[in-house]
């Protein structure tokens, strides 16, 4: 597991969650202030009903939060949940970055690793044909 605090669960729902595009959105929406469920739905060509289910990703993902307020249900975002999103990515970023610079520092202690095994290259001799014989 590359992120410390989170289990891979966790990322995996987060990235889940803000795999859509209409997730993403309602996320945005949500920054802004509380809005309500139906409120939400009146953005999207979609039904009430899959406007909750969006919601119910995020909200199993920690990214949103619901208040009851009377009959409505209000949806605002958790930004520590973007945060901890955020942690995620640098973590992954850190460790692919470690790699690389692992890879070019043992690239470059052995410098005929770098080169191309023989008869891959392009020869002075090679025609658009292929190699001439």
């Amino acid at each position: 597991m590359v992120v410390d605090e989170l289990s891979d669960e966790t990322v995996d729902r987060l990235f889940h969650a803000l795999a859509d595009t209409t997730r993403r959105d309602i996320l945005r929406r949500c920054v802004r202030g509380k809005l309500s469920v139906s409120r939400l739905a009146e953005a999207y060509p979609m039904s009430f009903a899959a406007v909750q289910k969006h919601v119910a990703v995020l909200e199993r993902a920690g990214l949103v939060s619901k208040q009851r307020s009377g009959r409505e249900q209000l949806v605002r975002t958790d930004p520590d949940a973007v945060g901890r999103a955020r942690q995620a990515l640098d973590e992954l970023e850190s460790a692919w970055r470690g790699r690389v610079d692992r890879m070019a520092r043992l690239l470059a202690e052995d410098p005929s690793a770098a080169e191309e095994p023989e008869g891959l290259g392009t020869a002075e001799n090679d025609t658009p044909e292929g190699p001439e014989r």
